[in-house]
């Protein structure tokens, strides 16, 4: 780990970006993503993700929410969401800041990090108390956030063949 930084999406990663999009898809994660799509226009999803930080294209329901990549030597290496306010549904299972480090990245302290920037990039959105889930069964994401802070409020029942969700607030007032 060099010199890691939270970084607006920008086109000038995007070789990177769709590298690590690969690395998520084949460790089973972010299926639901139009890689081909993506390729094919990624100005145009670049002005998506942007776009959410405001409130749109979002599906009914969402709430706006800021995304960032975690850059190291020009190299996408994490993916950051905070989510500006809270749902029902998000204060059970997702939180104010969602995050993943690509799978070639991990046990690399890249997952302390990413939470660590994106803390104080929720103050600057005036978040005072930030929560954060993780599944109950990922003891990496719990030592992440125990790690920045953490402290734990409770074990939610998700359902629907999810697994339950550990609960903790931080403060970054």
């Amino acid at each position: 780990m060099k010199n890691p930084k939270l970084v607006e999406p920008d086109i000038k990663y995007q070789q990177s970006y769709l590298e690590a999009l690969n690395e998520y898809q084949d460790g089973g994660r972010f299926g639901d993503l139009p890689l081909d799509f993506i390729k094919r226009n990624f100005e145009t999803y670049l002005d998506y993700l942007k776009g959410r930080k405001y409130g749109k294209g979002l599906p009914e329901g969402w709430v706006a929410e800021t995304g960032y990549w975690l850059i190291d030597e020009n190299e996408v290496i994490g993916l950051l969401r905070i989510r500006h306010e809270l749902t029902d549904e998000l204060k059970k299972d997702g939180g104010h800041i969602g995050y993943d480090i690509r799978p070639s990245k991990r046990k690399q302290g890249y997952g302390k990090k990413i939470l660590e920037l994106g803390l104080i990039r929720a103050k600057e959105l005036g978040i005072k108390k930030a929560l954060i889930t993780c599944n109950f069964d990922n003891p990496a994401s719990k030592k992440i956030i125990e790690a920045n802070g953490g402290k734990f409020e409770n074990k939610v029942e998700i359902g629907q063949g999810k697994p339950a969700k550990l609960r903790y607030w931080i403060s970054v007032a």
